[in-house]
């Protein structure tokens, strides 16, 4: 029988952080039956994993569509097959997905994955996009699927109200605000929107921040982050870019298990 778990990641207390489901495969499902299911748990992202030999095969579904890259229900599959004895804690986690092998291991309470590292180019900030995000940005930029956008100001931030039929409107996936953090306290913080595929707003993004630690990697010429997603839920993140590689740490919190009864 299935197992399902549903896993606030991103955060050590219950209840903040993004939740995600985890649904461990006995036999390999069509991609119809996982988007069905993750429609009925209605989450941003639902993993499904099915382990061949010592790897798990991997894929993430919003209810919309099933999605390339997904961090935080990586950490929470992680988090599930670590804590619920499907691996030891001091084996490393090796998941086949559409965006290559991915690998996750435990370390000091913490869940490292690792990541690819996203290239970030300028684009020219158009009307359109200046309709879509209801100001004009001195600069934009396109990392991956997404609209990378930075504010002059941390409130600007965290008080932003997006207009989601114009994002949608967009040739991109989502939309990545960022701004340096309060000195002290982050070094930067950010929010993601995706509309596109169903979310309007995701609470913490492992994989925004493939693209996030490479763009303030140069803005800020170091290479080691503090990071917070500044959703209503929030999380935090320590991050690192390695080369051509992004190290996400976070924390994770098991909210139920069930077993699928269909």
């Amino acid at each position: 029988m299935e197992k399902i778990y549903q896993v606030d990641a991103f955060t050590s207390e219950e209840f903040k952080g993004n939740p995600a489901g985890v649904v461990i495969l006995t036999k390999a499902r069509s991609a119809e039956w996982m988007l069905l299911m993750a429609k009925e748990m209605n989450l941003s992202e639902t993993a499904f994993l099915l382990k061949q030999g010592n790897e798990y095969n991997l894929r993430w579904f919003t209810p919309a569509v099933e999605v390339d890259l997904c961090g935080h229900a990586t950490l929470a599959s992680a988090h599930v097959l670590f804590s619920e004895g499907y691996l030891k804690q001091h084996d490393t986690a090796i998941f086949n997905t559409a965006s290559g092998e991915l690998r996750a291991k435990y370390q000091e309470g913490w869940i490292e994955l690792d990541f690819p590292a996203f290239q970030v180019a300028a684009v020219e900030v158009t009307k359109k996009i200046e309709n879509a995000l209801g100001f004009s940005p001195a600069m934009a930029f396109t990392s991956d699927v997404n609209l990378l956008v930075e504010m002059d100001k941390l409130d600007g931030v965290k008080n932003y109200l997006p207009k989601f039929r114009e994002l949608e409107s967009l040739p991109y996936q989502g939309l990545i605000i960022t701004s340096r953090g309060k000195e002290g306290d982050y070094d930067f913080i950010s929010r993601y929107f995706a509309p596109q595929v169903g979310i309007h707003e995701d609470p913490v993004t492992g994989s925004a921040h493939c693209s996030l630690v490479p763009y303030w990697a140069e803005r800020l010429n170091k290479k080691e982050f503090l990071a917070y997603q500044a959703s209503e839920r929030g999380g935090v993140l320590k991050v690192k870019l390695a080369n051509d590689r992004v190290l996400i740490q976070g924390q994770a919190v098991t909210i139920f298990t069930g077993c699928l009864s269909v």
